[in-house]
């Protein structure tokens, strides 16, 4: 919890006021707690304070000074500013960066999309997706070197995907990878009038013609490369300009793909390229619906949720500053799960995970059906 900068922190709570008033847990405290809780995994917050009050001196030496009830920590997380751990989570990713080396903005990839977590209606009827069915929605931009998100936005799961392009910041020399819920061409044409790049999945019915076309190599699934003017009757004024158009097909998984793109100084295998590179967003929802606890949460009111969902992110980017500074040589799947059983023995990180067979992974394929040698 060294990562966390206590300057940077005590400003943030002092802007949102979360102190004022605070008679027995701090906002810092309350960090402690909902991090204690991802790290080991509570089912609940009932199990995360009865595991606290039962930790005693050891708890005191973790850095919680006071016992912790459940109603203080509930009412905590009900009513104090989720935007305190929304602005901290900023100053960890741009640390994050600091140490990919990526302080230099240009030339990085960013991948653009959105994963819905299914809620309880009758838990949670704020967030009404359906009639009979809640949700939320996770917009995450990642960039990425590192795996570090960069973007983060919260919203009700009604809440269209293409609305999240007037939010993300547009960094010139950025290429910016997404799916086609996010195809919008007035908005991507802003977002080229401002010097990023992008490469977007075209939809079936997208009206155009051909200026010109480049020869490709069909051996590896690619089919076209094309020069093209939009023609449908809105889209033509929405963007004006040429686009470049990449047809191929996904052997593996029988596809036919066409993919839209205002870069040109590139060939169609490296755009191809690019947008495979958007599984890794996959990948990292994944890693976190799996290792963090942000699909049961510790109470219902919206604040409670958000203030759960961003200390689990604030978690996550602990875990991978460590894990850079350190030069661990697992993976942060292995090192959760070490952590969840070891997190209060006294012994630094580098000790607990100098242990050479954390990095033996098992090379040959075993059946599964197979139970014993």
């Amino acid at each position: 919890m060294d990562v966390i900068p206590k300057y940077e922190f005590r400003k943030i709570v002092d802007h949102h006021k979360g102190d004022y008033r605070a008679q027995k847990l701090s906002c810092r405290d309350q960090l402690l707690c909902m991090c204690f809780g991802q790290l080991t995994f509570r089912d609940s917050l009932r199990d995360l304070t009865s595991t606290l009050s039962a930790l005693g001196s050891r708890r005191y030496h973790m850095g919680i000074k006071t016992n912790v009830p459940l109603s203080t920590l509930s009412y905590a997380n009900a009513h104090r500013p989720w935007q305190i751990y929304q602005d901290l989570a900023m100053v960890l990713i741009a640390h994050a960066q600091n140490l990919y080396g990526k302080d230099e903005v240009t030339e990085s990839i960013r991948i653009l999309d959105s994963s819905t977590i299914d809620l309880c209606l009758s838990l949670f009827p704020w967030a009404e997706f359906r009639q009979q069915k809640a949700a939320i929605k996770l917009h995450t931009m990642m960039d990425l070197e590192g795996s570090i998100p960069t973007f983060i936005h919260i919203s009700d799961g009604k809440t269209h995907d293409v609305k999240i392009l007037d939010m993300i910041p547009i960094l010139p020399g950025s290429i910016y990878i997404m799916d086609r819920g996010y195809l919008d061409f007035e908005r991507l044409y802003h977002l080229h009038r401002q010097g990023g790049r992008f490469v977007i999945r075209a939809k079936k019915n997208l009206r155009f013609y051909r200026k010109s076309s480049t020869p490709v190599d069909s051996t590896g699934g690619l089919q076209c490369d094309q020069m093209i003017r939009l023609t449908g009757q809105k889209t033509k004024h929405h963007y004006p300009e040429s686009l470049r158009r990449v047809r191929l097909i996904d052997q593996e998984n029988d596809q036919d793909i066409v993919l839209l793109t205002n870069i040109t100084h590139c060939d169609a295998s490296q755009i191809a390229g690019y947008y495979k590179s958007r599984w890794q967003i996959e990948l990292f929802f994944k890693w976190i619906k799996q290792n963090l606890r942000i699909k049961a949460f510790y109470g219902h009111s919206i604040n409670g949720v958000k203030t759960q969902i961003w200390t689990a992110i604030c978690t996550y980017l602990i875990m991978i500053i460590c894990h850079k500074t350190n030069q661990f040589n697992v993976t942060l799947h292995t090192m959760m799960q070490v952590l969840s059983v070891a997190i209060l023995e006294r012994m630094t990180l580098k000790q607990l995970f100098s242990d050479k067979t954390l990095t033996q992974l098992e090379t040959h394929n075993r059946n599964q059906l197979v139970l014993f040698d």
